[in-house]
Protein backbone atom coordinates (compact mmCIF):
# COMPACT_ATOMS: atom_id res chain seq x y z
CA UNK A 1 0.00 0.00 0.00
CA UNK A 2 1.66 3.38 -1.04
CA UNK A 3 1.40 5.85 1.84
CA UNK A 4 1.03 9.83 1.38
CA UNK A 5 4.91 10.31 1.72
CA UNK A 6 6.12 7.32 -0.05
CA UNK A 7 6.69 6.83 -4.25
CA UNK A 8 5.05 3.69 -5.87
CA UNK A 9 6.10 0.17 -4.98
CA UNK A 10 9.40 -0.78 -6.30
CA UNK A 11 9.12 2.74 -8.71
CA UNK A 12 12.21 3.00 -10.52
CA UNK A 13 14.60 6.23 -9.40
CA UNK A 14 13.23 9.02 -12.09
CA UNK A 15 9.73 8.16 -10.93
CA UNK A 16 11.23 7.95 -7.05
CA UNK A 17 12.15 11.21 -7.46
CA UNK A 18 9.45 12.57 -9.36
CA UNK A 19 7.48 11.75 -6.15
CA UNK A 20 10.01 13.45 -3.74
CA UNK A 21 9.72 16.39 -5.60
CA UNK A 22 6.27 16.65 -6.07
CA UNK A 23 5.63 16.00 -2.31
CA UNK A 24 8.34 18.41 -1.33
CA UNK A 25 6.44 21.59 -3.10
CA UNK A 26 2.56 20.50 -2.06
CA UNK A 27 0.82 18.74 0.68
CA UNK A 28 -1.86 16.59 -0.04
CA UNK A 29 -2.35 15.12 2.93
CA UNK A 30 -5.03 16.79 3.85
CA UNK A 31 -7.35 15.12 1.30
CA UNK A 32 -9.16 11.71 1.66
CA UNK A 33 -7.32 8.30 0.39
CA UNK A 34 -8.70 8.19 -2.75
CA UNK A 35 -9.08 11.49 -3.79
CA UNK A 36 -5.33 12.11 -2.31
CA UNK A 37 -4.41 9.32 -4.92
CA UNK A 38 -6.33 10.76 -8.00
CA UNK A 39 -4.90 14.15 -7.79
CA UNK A 40 -1.56 13.06 -7.05
CA UNK A 41 -0.77 10.82 -9.66
CA UNK A 42 -2.82 13.38 -12.64
CA UNK A 43 -0.11 16.35 -11.13
CA UNK A 44 2.44 13.78 -11.15
CA UNK A 45 1.96 12.43 -14.77
CA UNK A 46 1.11 16.01 -15.62
CA UNK A 47 3.90 18.45 -14.00
CA UNK A 48 0.69 20.15 -13.64
CA UNK A 49 0.09 21.82 -9.93
CA UNK A 50 -2.86 23.49 -10.59
CA UNK A 51 -4.95 20.39 -10.67
CA UNK A 52 -5.05 20.56 -6.96
CA UNK A 53 -7.96 23.03 -7.58
CA UNK A 54 -8.92 22.29 -10.65
CA UNK A 55 -10.28 18.65 -9.71
CA UNK A 56 -13.53 17.79 -9.24
CA UNK A 57 -13.19 14.75 -6.98
CA UNK A 58 -16.26 13.75 -4.33
CA UNK A 59 -14.54 10.49 -2.01
CA UNK A 60 -17.43 8.18 -1.80
CA UNK A 61 -17.93 8.59 -5.05
CA UNK A 62 -14.49 7.56 -6.13
CA UNK A 63 -15.08 4.53 -2.93
CA UNK A 64 -17.48 3.54 -5.51
CA UNK A 65 -16.17 3.54 -8.65
CA UNK A 66 -13.03 1.27 -6.45
CA UNK A 67 -15.36 -1.07 -5.98
CA UNK A 68 -16.82 -1.33 -9.25
CA UNK A 69 -13.41 -2.02 -10.62
CA UNK A 70 -13.06 -4.58 -7.66
CA UNK A 71 -15.86 -5.89 -8.73
CA UNK A 72 -15.27 -6.64 -12.40
CA UNK A 73 -16.64 -3.85 -13.93
CA UNK A 74 -15.53 -3.53 -17.54
CA UNK A 75 -14.02 -0.79 -18.27
CA UNK A 76 -14.35 1.77 -22.26
CA UNK A 77 -11.48 4.13 -23.44
CA UNK A 78 -12.62 6.76 -25.81
CA UNK A 79 -9.57 7.15 -27.56
CA UNK A 80 -7.08 4.87 -28.69
CA UNK A 81 -4.40 6.96 -26.86
CA UNK A 82 -6.56 6.14 -23.58
CA UNK A 83 -6.74 2.88 -24.34
CA UNK A 84 -2.95 2.24 -24.80
CA UNK A 85 -2.07 4.03 -21.38
CA UNK A 86 -4.60 1.30 -19.16
CA UNK A 87 -2.22 -1.41 -19.06
CA UNK A 88 -3.48 -3.22 -15.79
CA UNK A 89 -6.92 -4.68 -17.28
CA UNK A 90 -8.88 -5.19 -20.71
CA UNK A 91 -9.80 -2.18 -21.80
CA UNK A 92 -12.66 -1.92 -25.06
CA UNK A 93 -12.02 0.57 -27.27
CA UNK A 94 -13.74 0.99 -30.61
CA UNK A 95 -12.57 4.10 -31.80
CA UNK A 96 -10.32 2.48 -34.89
CA UNK A 97 -12.43 -0.56 -35.64
CA UNK A 98 -14.18 -0.37 -39.24
CA UNK A 99 -17.71 -0.66 -38.20
CA UNK A 100 -16.91 2.38 -36.30
CA UNK A 101 -16.24 4.52 -38.88
CA UNK A 102 -19.31 2.88 -41.04
CA UNK A 103 -22.05 4.23 -38.43
CA UNK A 104 -20.43 7.68 -38.01
CA UNK A 105 -20.52 8.22 -42.10
CA UNK A 106 -24.22 6.67 -41.73
CA UNK A 107 -25.59 8.36 -38.74
CA UNK A 108 -23.93 11.35 -38.91
CA UNK A 109 -22.07 11.66 -35.53
CA UNK A 110 -18.33 11.82 -35.29
CA UNK A 111 -16.41 8.76 -34.44
CA UNK A 112 -16.03 9.34 -30.87
CA UNK A 113 -20.08 9.29 -30.48
CA UNK A 114 -20.01 6.16 -32.81
CA UNK A 115 -17.33 4.58 -30.83
CA UNK A 116 -19.58 5.36 -27.75
CA UNK A 117 -22.68 3.51 -29.25
CA UNK A 118 -20.84 0.37 -29.92
CA UNK A 119 -18.73 0.27 -26.89
CA UNK A 120 -22.09 0.66 -24.80
CA UNK A 121 -23.35 -2.43 -26.90
CA UNK A 122 -20.59 -4.22 -25.80
CA UNK A 123 -19.92 -3.28 -22.38
CA UNK A 124 -23.19 -2.89 -21.20
CA UNK A 125 -24.68 -0.83 -17.81
CA UNK A 126 -22.47 -0.69 -14.95
CA UNK A 127 -18.92 0.12 -16.83
CA UNK A 128 -16.35 2.14 -15.97
CA UNK A 129 -15.87 4.64 -18.74
CA UNK A 130 -12.15 6.69 -19.21
CA UNK A 131 -13.00 9.55 -21.20
CA UNK A 132 -9.57 11.59 -22.38
CA UNK A 133 -10.19 13.11 -26.42
CA UNK A 134 -12.38 15.27 -26.93
CA UNK A 135 -15.76 16.32 -25.79
CA UNK A 136 -18.26 14.25 -28.48
CA UNK A 137 -18.08 11.48 -26.59
CA UNK A 138 -18.58 12.77 -23.07
CA UNK A 139 -21.73 14.19 -24.89
CA UNK A 140 -22.52 11.12 -26.09
CA UNK A 141 -21.89 9.28 -22.83
CA UNK A 142 -24.67 11.53 -21.55
CA UNK A 143 -27.10 11.55 -24.02
CA UNK A 144 -27.32 7.59 -24.02
CA UNK A 145 -28.20 6.77 -20.43
CA UNK A 146 -25.67 4.05 -20.49
CA UNK A 147 -25.71 4.24 -16.51
CA UNK A 148 -22.14 3.60 -16.07
CA UNK A 149 -20.25 2.98 -12.62
CA UNK A 150 -18.09 6.11 -13.04
CA UNK A 151 -16.81 8.20 -15.61
CA UNK A 152 -13.55 9.66 -15.62
CA UNK A 153 -14.76 12.61 -17.70
CA UNK A 154 -11.11 14.73 -18.29
CA UNK A 155 -12.03 15.69 -22.12
CA UNK A 156 -9.65 18.79 -23.74
CA UNK A 157 -10.07 21.37 -25.84
CA UNK A 158 -10.99 24.83 -26.14
CA UNK A 159 -14.46 24.20 -28.06
CA UNK A 160 -16.92 22.66 -25.12
CA UNK A 161 -14.65 20.61 -23.02
CA UNK A 162 -15.28 22.63 -20.37
CA UNK A 163 -19.39 22.80 -20.80
CA UNK A 164 -19.07 18.63 -21.61
CA UNK A 165 -17.23 18.57 -17.73
CA UNK A 166 -20.40 21.17 -16.45
CA UNK A 167 -22.89 18.69 -17.93
CA UNK A 168 -21.35 15.72 -16.55
CA UNK A 169 -21.52 16.93 -13.15
CA UNK A 170 -24.55 18.11 -13.41
CA UNK A 171 -25.78 14.89 -14.35
CA UNK A 172 -25.65 13.00 -11.34
CA UNK A 173 -23.60 10.59 -12.90
CA UNK A 174 -21.03 8.94 -10.89
CA UNK A 175 -17.68 10.80 -11.94
CA UNK A 176 -14.41 12.44 -11.16
CA UNK A 177 -13.52 15.10 -13.85
CA UNK A 178 -11.62 19.04 -14.00
CA UNK A 179 -13.24 21.94 -14.08
CA UNK A 180 -10.85 23.73 -17.15
CA UNK A 181 -10.94 23.21 -20.97
CA UNK A 182 -7.53 21.55 -20.04
CA UNK A 183 -7.52 17.64 -19.54
CA UNK A 184 -6.51 14.94 -21.78
CA UNK A 185 -5.31 11.04 -22.55
CA UNK A 186 -2.48 11.46 -19.83
CA UNK A 187 -4.37 12.89 -16.84
CA UNK A 188 -7.59 10.75 -17.68
CA UNK A 189 -5.39 7.45 -17.60
CA UNK A 190 -3.52 8.64 -14.52
CA UNK A 191 -6.67 9.58 -12.51
CA UNK A 192 -7.99 5.62 -13.56
CA UNK A 193 -4.71 3.90 -12.83
CA UNK A 194 -4.95 5.50 -9.29
CA UNK A 195 -8.31 3.88 -9.00
CA UNK A 196 -7.63 1.02 -10.40
CA UNK A 197 -4.01 0.28 -8.30
CA UNK A 198 -6.88 0.48 -5.06
CA UNK A 199 -9.06 -1.74 -6.44
CA UNK A 200 -6.23 -4.28 -7.57
CA UNK A 201 -5.49 -3.94 -3.51
CA UNK A 202 -9.21 -5.08 -2.08
CA UNK A 203 -9.67 -8.63 -0.80
CA UNK A 204 -11.12 -10.98 -3.15
CA UNK A 205 -10.71 -8.21 -6.35
CA UNK A 206 -11.72 -9.55 -9.94
CA UNK A 207 -10.19 -6.17 -11.30
CA UNK A 208 -6.87 -6.32 -13.96
CA UNK A 209 -6.38 -9.66 -15.89
CA UNK A 210 -6.11 -11.90 -13.33
CA UNK A 211 -3.92 -14.78 -11.88
CA UNK A 212 -0.54 -14.56 -13.19
CA UNK A 213 -1.60 -13.32 -16.15
CA UNK A 214 -2.01 -9.58 -15.40
CA UNK A 215 0.56 -7.65 -16.14
CA UNK A 216 2.39 -4.79 -14.62
CA UNK A 217 0.99 -1.33 -13.90
CA UNK A 218 2.54 1.26 -16.09
CA UNK A 219 3.39 4.61 -14.23
CA UNK A 220 2.08 7.47 -16.08
CA UNK A 221 5.05 8.44 -17.06
CA UNK A 222 5.64 5.09 -18.81
CA UNK A 223 7.92 3.64 -16.50
CA UNK A 224 6.74 0.12 -15.63
CA UNK A 225 6.53 -1.15 -12.13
Amino acid sequence: MTLPNEAPPAANPVTAESYRILRSRIDLTRLAKHSRDVTERVIHASADFDYLTDLVCDEETLAEGVAALAAGAPVVADSAMVAAGITGCPVICKINEPLTQRLSRTAGISRAAASVRLSFGEAGQGAVWVVGGGPAALMEILSRRVEPALVVGMPVGLAGAAEAKDALRASGLRSVSNVSEKGGPVVAVAAFNALLESALLVAGSTAGWGGDGQPAMADDDGAVW
